[in-house]
Order: C-alpha cells, then sequence, then structure tokens
C-alpha cells in the first residue's frame, strides 16, 4: 500500500509540474508576441515617416531619382516582409537605403537648415531608438523561451506539446552599427570651435609673449 501510495505522489507532483511547465511555455510565447508587437508598432511609425522624408528632400534635390526609388521600393518590401528573420533583412535593406539618402541631404545645406528636414530626421532617430530598445526586449524574451525549450527537463514538455524555437530578430553585421546608432545627421554644426584670432595690421609690431605690446 505504502509503495503504491509513493508512486501516486510522485505522479501527482509529475502532473502539477508538467502543468505548470506548460503554463510557463504558454505564458513566455505570448510574451514573445507580445515584444514583436511593440517592434512592429515602432517600424509602422517609421515607415509613415519616410515618404515624408523623402518628400522633403526630393524638393531640393528631385534629379536624385535612383535614391528615391531605392528607399520607395525598400520600405514597400519591409512593410511586406512577415516573420522576425524577413523582417529583420528588410530592415537591414531600408537601413541602406536611408544612409544613401542622407548622403543625398548632405550636399545641400538649404535642405539641411529646413526645419521640416531637421524635425523628421529628429523623429525618425527617435523611432530608431525605440525600435532597437524593442527589439533587444523581443530577443531577450526569446532567449529565456529557447533556453527551456532546449533545457532538461522542460524539454519534455516542449516536445509534447509542439513548443519549438522562436527566431531572434537580427540584424546583419554589415548594417549593425548602423542601426544601433540612429542616422544622426548634424545639421548645425557644434559651434565649439574657436576661431583664430584676427591678424594684426601691416607695419604693427608684434605682441609680446604677454600679449602687451613691446615698449618703444
Amino acid at each position: 500500500m505504502i509503495p503504491l501510495l509513493i508512486v501516486l505522489g510522485i505522479l501527482v507532483l509529475l502532473l502539477i509540474w508538467g502543468i505548470a511547465a506548460y503554463n510557463r511555455f504558454v505564458a513566455q510565447r505570448q510574451q514573445i508576441k507580445d515584444a514583436y508587437a511593440n517592434i512592429d508598432t515602432e517600424l509602422r511609425r517609421r515607415y509613415d515617416l519616410i515618404p515624408n522624408l523623402v518628400e522633403t528632400v526630393k524638393g531640393y534635390a528631385s534629379h536624385e531619382r535612383q535614391t528615391f526609388e531605392n528607399v520607395t521600393k525598400a520600405r514597400q518590401q519591409a512593410i511586406a516582409a512577415q516573420g522576425p528573420a524577413e523582417q529583420a533583412q528588410a530592415e537591414n535593406m531600408l537601413t541602406a537605403a536611408l544612409r544613401q539618402l542622407f548622403a543625398v541631404a548632405e550636399d545641400y545645406p538649404e535642405l539641411r537648415a529646413s526645419e521640416n528636414f531637421q524635425a523628421l530626421q529628429a523623429e525618425l532617430s527617435t523611432t530608431e531608438d525605440r525600435i532597437q530598445g524593442s527589439r533587444r526586449a523581443y530577443n531577450d524574451q526569446v532567449r529565456q523561451y529557447n533556453e527551456r525549450v532546449q533545457s532538461v527537463p522542460s524539454n519534455v514538455v516542449a516536445s509534447m506539446f509542439g513548443f519549438k524555437e522562436e527566431e531572434f530578430f537580427e540584424i546583419e553585421e554589415g548594417e549593425r552599427a548602423v542601426v544601433e546608432q540612429a542616422p544622426r545627421v548634424d545639421f548645425g554644426g557644434t559651434g565649439s570651435e574657436t576661431p583664430p584670432p584676427p591678424s594684426p595690421p601691416p607695419g604693427s609690431p608684434p605682441a609680446s609673449p604677454g600679449g602687451a605690446a613691446p615698449t618703444p
């Protein structure tokens, strides 16, 4: 009788553990979906900014047709992308296209000085920062979930109920540095450089080391 009770007790404990493990997998998977939804929200905000940015640059550099087409095409591909892996690849292409657009803008001082362009550029930089924060939060959730899918004994529950590893939102090494640092462009100058002192008028005596003119 006692051995039977022991066996039943072990089975009950295993059942409780299995239910808890299953519920945790469900909760983690939902957290991953929520984290990816946050990324998607910030990406949509970015996509909404880009047409206005393109039109602003086009007003000053209308002949840069290929650059505008590249940005528009990359934006459309990013909007149509599905899943973290495909989305990340599309974002890499869009980031590269935006680099070309900002490179064009640097050749037009009037464009760089316009309030509209500066406002769009600042908003885009803020959005990039939010995207990266959301991406890091998503990848952290995926990492914790995947570790449980692979680890013993939780991998038994994962295998039984079809919990599979989720994809990270990865950025290719070639574009990582660009995206980690939002595409900011300094349009106003720092103003920190000190202009050189004016040259003395012709025929004036040279200044002494202390700054006073020598006594004749």
